[in-house]
């Protein structure tokens, strides 16, 4: 039987609490444009060293790291983004849940028997490919081995340490031009790797949502191509 959250300390229970107040620091993203589809991700997170977390109060943010994809370049949605496991609802997914782990073990090869599913957070849309997202925030239990599946849809599979996206000399707000106006949002850069966007999003406001945010400089700007 799962603990009390109350009764923990440690970064386990800082998602939990950060996922009971998702309405006040969800990202503001702009509205789809008429009838979206369902679709969830799977944001999670896990200890570095792949072994079963068995002290869940002396797991810290340090310790961690989180599971990240990269997008084929081919495909018509959000080509060579990096991203986190997920896809659209179908129609023998039960709930959100459901997609978001089904997905992940499509395109990831996880075993979600060790992943433990914290939360759902609040939905939000995705106009540029005009969804719905519902982030599905998870703890693994028990890690298992990951890799691209399908190469025509993921290319790269990776566990990226979460002290190294907190450090601030990563840290840089992106920007993009379309239809005569430029769109700014946090990214990383991780080795040379550019998460930006939704996915981005989402890790900014966990990471301020959590207290584990160290100060960084918003003022640095780079474009970024879609």
């Amino acid at each position: 039987m799962s603990q009390d959250p109350e009764t923990l300390h440690g970064a386990r229970a800082e998602l939990l609490a950060a996922a009971r107040t998702t309405d006040a620091w969800a990202p503001a993203l702009p509205p789809n444009d008429g009838l979206a589809h369902p679709a969830s991700v799977l944001v999670l997170f896990g200890r570095l060293d792949s072994v079963p977390a068995q002290t869940d109060d002396r797991t810290v943010a340090a310790d961690l790291d989180v599971l990240l994809q990269r997008r084929a370049a081919t495909l018509s949605s959000h080509p060579g983004q990096v991203s986190f496991p997920g896809g659209r609802r179908e129609e023998q997914d039960a709930d959100a849940v459901a997609t978001a782990l089904r997905e992940a073990q499509e395109e990831t090869g996880l075993d979600p028997a060790g992943v433990e599913v914290l939360a759902t957070l609040g939905e939000l849309p995705l106009a540029a490919s005009n969804h719905v997202v519902t982030p599905v925030l998870a703890w693994w239990r028990s890690p298992s081995r990951v890799a691209a599946v399908d190469h025509a849809e993921t290319v790269e599979v990776f566990r990226v340490p979460v002290a190294q996206l907190l450090d601030p000399s990563i840290r840089f707000t992106s920007t993009i031009h379309r239809m005569g106006r430029t769109w700014r949002g946090p990214a990383f850069d991780v080795d040379g790797t550019i998460v930006w966007g939704f996915t981005a999003m989402v890790l900014d406001a966990l990471f301020d949502a959590t207290g584990w945010t160290q100060e960084w400089d918003r003022g640095v700007e780079r474009p970024v191509e879609a």
